[in-house]
């Protein structure tokens, strides 16, 4: 493993809630080793990354009830084909090149996940998404 591979291992938080043993499947082995550290991680980015969306967007999300910020949350992460590929960036970029093999082989369904956690994270933080102002 090279120099970059193990910083980015280093970086990680670890995760002692989540289960790892060997009758799970590659892609939610791949989930609990990879993606729930990467995207844990990164969860200040995506905050900040929604944030600007939001702005972006006219500060509409502000004029939701809760329930509707949580159902927006899940429009944009699901039909906003260039934000979606932008939250799939920044966390794919902190994959080893070994995790980025595994991930190849069956992105489709491991971006599923990724997105599904993504936007609980989101949701998690929806507090963080108050009154947004223009800049």
């Amino acid at each position: 493993m090279d120099t970059r591979d193990l910083s980015l291992i280093k970086l990680r938080p670890e995760l002692p809630n989540v289960k790892l043993d060997g009758f799970m499947s590659t892609e939610e082995s791949f989930q609990n080793k990879t993606l729930r550290p990467v995207i844990k991680l990164q969860n200040d980015i995506l905050v900040a990354v929604f944030k600007n969306y939001i702005r972006k967007h006219k500060n509409i999300f502000n004029t939701y009830t809760p329930d509707q910020r949580l159902e927006y949350i899940d429009t944009v992460t699901k039909k906003d084909i260039k934000f979606r590929n932008s939250l799939k960036g920044i966390i794919i970029g902190h994959f080893t090149l070994e995790e980025y093999a595994v991930y190849i082989q069956n992105s489709s369904a491991l971006n599923k996940r990724m997105m599904n956690i993504v936007k609980e994270r989101l949701k998690s933080n929806l507090l963080e998404f108050e009154i947004i102002e223009s800049q």
